[in-house]
């Protein structure tokens, strides 16, 4: 099955909103020119071709990245802010056959010399055929009677095919392209729909982009389960994103950690508004500090948050921990999701016992079809049906799983491994930081040492001084794991992800 076909199995043909807010449409009329412009699509450039995407969240990308997958090709959602030199890199790779676009990326990136769709330029496209009234995406252009009656679902379409291919950040290297399948994207939008139970009232803000495995999540689900979506470019204004969660009436809101750190940090506003409609709140994209969630949960206990842990070579998510569980499991990622398997193995493969640590590995239809064009990079991922995920973990007598850290996170200082997560719980725990960035440096005298890069409240950087945070820490590790040297700042910078952004 065609996993368009599959998120739209049974909401095709309703009178009722999907994208709420600055922009609009129903599910009727995002289906019937989803279909529409598959059809275009599939007549320009045929099928099992790379097409490129470039567009922030809005109701273009929408109908492009539904109608390019639906159209049996392969859809590339690309950061919009990226650089140039990435870009020329990922487009040599692919070599894509058509690259959907806005016009204010295309006068930064100057791709004179592509096949470029514009959101205005769609309709002209389409006028050109044989039957222009069967394509009008206009903003509520009669679409001509033969769209009344959508093409049937292609039962023998094969979901493992490929579906799209989700650029990881590069921080190691060139980036890399996850390969996804029709079968990925259905596989992991079921369990999540199933373990978060949403139905047709769901009704979730979105500050995650399309480009982004998680962002993706949120389209995925909400279409499956009827629900509605809210989208905010402007996390960086929180007045904003209060206002879209009260005005809209949203149930659910879904972030990365450095959200949480920003909503319950940065002021007080968040903590001390009111969200009746609200039932819950999911995280993932990277560890949250227990002291978060314990913040969060105190100044919002009538909210659901819901702990999460996932890759983008797992189309998404792998874990979750259910919220009854938490002060139980305080600080786990939880188990499996339904349908995927988690285990934490040591270096033979073996299990590990509880107490131990050792690599998760998780198999699954969700779990990616490899790295494009990246074989040996594939092998060294997928082994044995598995997933390695380069992530270090421990169990207890439950089963339930703890993240240590990245294997790459670990710092080495005098010989000794020590890992952030440790350190940067420790020094949370004051409420006047925002976050905390720990990497090891070079020191004259002991060859290694911590460097901590502390983001404070404005109105705290007085107070909040290198010896009041090195007292703190002597209470709670040993002496070789507090920071010795500080760098103080008042911003939290973030990627159009929402993740910080750490010095390389």
């Amino acid at each position: 099955m065609n996993a368009i076909d599959y998120f739209f199995e049974n909401t095709s043909t309703l009178d009722k909103p999907f994208l709420v807010g600055k922009e609009e449409i129903n599910y009727k009329d995002l289906y019937r020119e989803v279909v529409g412009l598959a059809s275009w699509i599939k007549d320009e450039v045929g099928t099992g071709k790379n097409i490129i995407l470039l567009s922030v969240n809005n109701l273009f990308m929408i109908r492009a990245y539904l109608a390019i997958i639906k159209s049996g090709n392969v859809c590339i959602p690309l950061d919009p802010h990226i650089e140039k030199d990435n870009y020329q890199y990922i487009h040599d790779l692919t070599k894509p056959n058509l690259i959907f676009i806005t016009p204010d990326i295309n006068k930064r990136l100057n791709l004179v010399a592509e096949r470029l769709i514009f959101p205005d330029t769609i309709n002209s496209k389409l006028e050109t055929r044989n039957e222009p009234a069967r394509h009008s995406f206009g903003e509520g252009g009669d679409p001509g009677p033969s769209t009344q009656h959508p093409e049937p679902i292609d039962k023998s379409f094969d979901s493992e095919q490929l579906a799209e291919i989700i650029f990881t950040s590069g921080s190691t290297g060139e980036p890399k392209g996850v390969m996804l399948s029709h079968k990925n994207l259905i596989a992991n939008t079921s369990s999540i729909v199933e373990y978060l139970e949403l139905n047709s009232k769901d009704r979730i803000l979105i500050v995650l982009p399309f480009y982004y495995c998680y962002g993706l999540s949120l389209l995925h689900t909400h279409l499956r389960a009827g629900g509605s979506i809210v989208l905010n470019n402007s996390f960086i204004f929180l007045g904003g994103v209060i206002k879209d969660l009260l005005e809209y009436e949203c149930t659910g809101f879904a972030g990365v950690p450095t959200h949480f750190q920003i909503l319950l940090r940065k002021s007080d506003s968040f903590k001390k508004t009111s969200f009746p409609d609200l039932k819950y709140v999911t995280q993932a994209g990277g560890g949250l500090a227990p002291i978060f969630i314990d913040e969060f949960r105190e100044s919002h206990p009538e909210i659901s948050f819901v702990v999460m842990y996932g890759q983008t070579e797992a189309t998404a998510r792998l874990s979750w921990l259910p919220p009854v569980f938490y002060e139980m499991k305080r600080g786990s990622i939880g188990k499996g999701i339904p349908g995927v398997e988690l285990k934490v193995v040591n270096e033979k493969g073996e299990k590990i016992k509880p107490g131990e640590t050792g690599e998760i590995i998780a198999r699954g239809d969700n779990i990616m079809t490899g790295y494009f064009h990246d074989e040996e990079g594939t092998k060294k991922t997928l082994r044995d049906g598995w997933l390695h995920t380069g992530d270090l973990g421990t169990v207890d007598e439950d089963g339930y799983i703890y993240l240590t850290a990245r294997s790459k996170e670990i710092i080495k200082v005098r010989g000794k491994r020590i890992s952030p997560k440790e350190i940067e719980a420790v020094m949370l725990a004051i409420p006047g930081i925002i976050d905390v960035n720990l990497s090891g440096i070079e020191d004259e005298i002991e060859g290694e040492t911590l460097k901590a890069s502390v983001v404070v409240r404005k109105e705290e950087k007085e107070t909040l001084t290198k010896e009041y945070i090195m007292e703190h820490c002597s209470k709670h590790l040993a002496l070789y794991k507090i920071p010795r040297v500080y760098e103080f700042k008042d911003t939290l910078k973030i990627s159009h992800t929402g993740k910080k952004i750490k010095k390389k």
